[in-house]
């Protein structure tokens, strides 16, 4: 038997390859799907399954591609419906796979759909569960990416619960659990850094997974959630309806432009550049959103720009395919093109570039008038922040920008320096002209004696804490 957890860190998502005597079964496959073509073709397997644990709203799996170009049989839980043709398992159902088998859990709570895979190997014992987005590593799936007139949140939450108590909880500790997503992901609030864990250590340090009542735990795990991306129900829609086939659009979306072919398609699509937070500050177009490849760039992108607008990449020559391929991820298909060149054939045809100022952390004493702009989210302000600095996380900013003045000058500071980066790139395009980025952000800052900060905890995270203390 062979399982891989294969995570890609762009959106903190974990697929799966699981083997057994020749056929092999992948769980939640990625956008581009030859690697797993040709990890079975390396070891000679046959793909025989391709499983959803549900309809992914941060991400367009593929699924319907992978099936496509393999023949295997495409498996949902119960209540997937879809446009296209797939098997619905029924809760309980046993799937064979060489010489070992997939039992399948429905539990529903995240969205209704969801459902839980549980291997048992060769000699029929538990070895690991696939959770989807139903159990994280130190959390569990939000309960609101699903909810609609009929099916509130609070109804959803109930149903995690019972998920929770009658399917995960009664497996014993050994249990490999290997989760949908890691730390980094909008589909959870508390998820951790590790990617892999056992039933017996969540039940120890999951907080969800305390002893609570069903109100209880549907307070604890409703409350704080944060506005979820506008990208999500985009991409619930192409997972469930089907979308095109990834190879036309990676070759539709990778069409070179020159300066003036740009310059034209400007006029109708934003542009996007895909460089890093350094490159960008020390050039840029006019009118050019930064966000970077080296950083959580597709949610970045689905959280900031709608899924229908139209867009034109700034990028490295060698970084062009990468952009395109990201941006389909999660579902930005209408790319028109790149800059042949980028910024230096820009420049070499006489266009203006602009740039980000920039300034060390140490160097925020030497503007003790100015204002302090933190573009982190919300619990990470509460958690710790530099006194008098104004809390303003990125998700928001563009509706928020009214409570600045344009021709003041601001400080910007994220946790690392990635996010401010996209926030300056953003203002300027506003027509805020003294922006001031700061190099490392929060973590720079800390260290950095003479610059007063205050430490707290938001109500969520003491909730949690209160949960796990009762141990």
């Amino acid at each position: 038997m062979q399982v891989e957890q294969l995570y890609t860190n762009c959106l903190a998502q974990g697929a799966y390859y699981i083997e057994s005597a020749g056929e092999a079964a992948i769980i939640d496959p990625m956008r581009e799907v030859q690697p797993y073509i040709d990890m079975a073709a390396a070891r000679g397997a046959k793909i025989k399954y391709v499983l959803e644990t549900h309809f992914h709203a941060d991400f367009v799996s593929g699924h319907l591609d992978l099936v496509r170009a393999t023949g295997a049989k495409l498996i949902f839980g119960p209540q997937a419906n879809t446009a296209y043709n797939a098997y619905n398992a029924e809760d309980g159902e046993v799937l064979k796979l060489g010489d070992i088998s997939i039992t399948v859990l429905h539990t529903p709570g995240h969205t209704p759909e969801s459902t839980t895979y549980l291997l048992k190997d060769e000699a029929g014992k538990d070895h690991a569960i696939f959770t989807g987005d139903t159990l994280f590593i130190g959390d569990v799936g939000r309960p609101d990416l699903a909810a609609k007139s009929d099916l509130t949140i609070q109804n959803l939450a109930g149903m995690l619960y019972d998920s929770l108590q009658q399917k995960i909880l009664p497996l014993a500790d050994e249990v490999i659990v290997y989760p949908g997503h890691g730390a980094g992901s909008a589909c959870g609030k508390n998820i951790s850094k590790e990617t892999v864990s056992t039933v017996g250590v969540q039940r120890q340090m999951n907080y969800a997974l305390q002893p609570m009542s069903k109100e209880q735990f549907i307070e604890v795990v409703t409350d704080g959630l944060e506005t979820p991306p506008a990208y999500f129900p985009e991409n619930v829609k192409l997972n469930k309806g089907g979308y095109e086939d990834i190879s036309l659009i990676l070759e539709r979306n990778q069409k070179a432009l020159s300066v003036s072919e740009f310059e034209a398609a400007a006029k109708d699509a934003l542009i996007l550049d895909t460089r890093t937070p350094d490159e960008y500050e020390q050039g840029h177009l006019p009118n050019s959103i930064n966000i970077g490849l080296n950083g959580q760039f597709a949610p970045w992108v689905g959280a900031l720009i709608s899924i229908s607008q139209p867009l034109i990449l700034v990028a490295s020559e060698d970084k062009v395919y990468e952009s395109v391929l990201r941006l389909a991820r999660v579902g930005f298909t209408q790319v028109k093109g790149y800059l042949a060149g980028g910024v230096a054939a820009w420049e070499a045809a006489g266009k203006p570039v602009r740039k980000v100022a920039s300034i060390t952390a140490e160097e925020i004493k030497h503007f003790p008038d100015q204002e302090i702009i933190d573009v982190r989210r919300s619990t990470e302000y509460a958690t710790d922040h530099i006194v008098g600095a104004k809390s303003l996380s990125l998700v928001e900013l563009e509706e928020r920008l009214d409570e600045l003045d344009p021709a003041k000058p601001y400080i910007i500071h994220c946790a690392g320096g990635y996010r401010s980066m996209i926030a300056a790139s953003m203002m300027k395009n506003k027509g805020f002209d003294h922006v001031t980025n700061v190099y490392g952000g929060f973590a720079a800052i800390k260290k950095v004696a003479g610059i007063t900060t205050e430490s707290g905890a938001c109500p969520n995270q003491l909730k949690r804490e209160a949960l796990l203390a009762k141990k």
